[in-house]
């Protein structure tokens, strides 16, 4: 009997993560593509397959179960961005398109939530903007550490304007650009920018 314990343990184990897992997922699909203000804690419980009760004792609460959704998404986001390679403008552009295809409407809707007076989402959405401009620092720091203030200040805000989601909307839905055209439009105009073929 005691050789089958530990056995017991891991299985409760991965059922927990596993129940933890699909709450997270209905959670992010009703935060990012439904109505979080007027979801219940029962829809969300429905939706993952388990009860309302099941829910509080993973997260507690309404609140808890966001914080846990967004924590979740912020570090998704986070590895896959800072995975950019530094100083290599077709790496960059790689990388931010890989984002927005698989990120580029959530990214739209958590920048909408900044004027929705839910204060919790408008800080996310605050932190979601700060993440975007410290990536344009990260990816492209190196041709702007040695400039004066002025020009460094000038460049990296046309930097966090190329690449920011709209401009990829406007590209890819608005202009029905596909990938290679926007990828070459993207790396020309940065280039660009930063004087990288001068």
């Amino acid at each position: 009997m005691t050789g089958r314990r530990p056995y017991k343990q891991v299985a409760r184990s991965q059922a927990r993560e596993r129940t933890r897992e699909a709450l997270l997922q209905a959670a992010a699909e009703e935060l990012y593509e439904g109505d979080w203000s007027s979801s219940s804690l029962e829809s969300i419980s429905s939706k993952a397959g388990v009860t309302k009760q099941t829910l509080l004792r993973h997260f507690g609460s309404k609140t808890g179960l966001l914080f846990a959704t967004m924590l979740q998404t912020y570090t998704q986001v986070h590895d896959q961005r800072w995975s950019v390679p530094q100083s290599d403008v077709a790496g960059a552009v790689e990388n931010l398109l890989d984002h927005y295809e698989a990120w580029g409407k959530r990214s739209l809707r958590i920048g909408a939530w900044l004027d929705q007076g839910h204060p919790l989402l408008a800080k996310v959405s605050q932190l979601s903007r700060e993440t975007h401009y410290r990536w344009v620092d990260h990816a492209f720091g190196a041709w702007l550490a040695n400039l004066d203030t002025e020009t460094r200040s000038r460049r990296r805000a046309s930097l966090i304007t190329l690449c920011d989601v709209h401009t990829w909307w406007l590209l890819s839905h608005d202009l029905r650009l596909g990938r290679p055209e926007i990828q070459a439009s993207l790396t020309d105009a940065i280039e660009g920018i930063l004087e990288v073929r001068q």
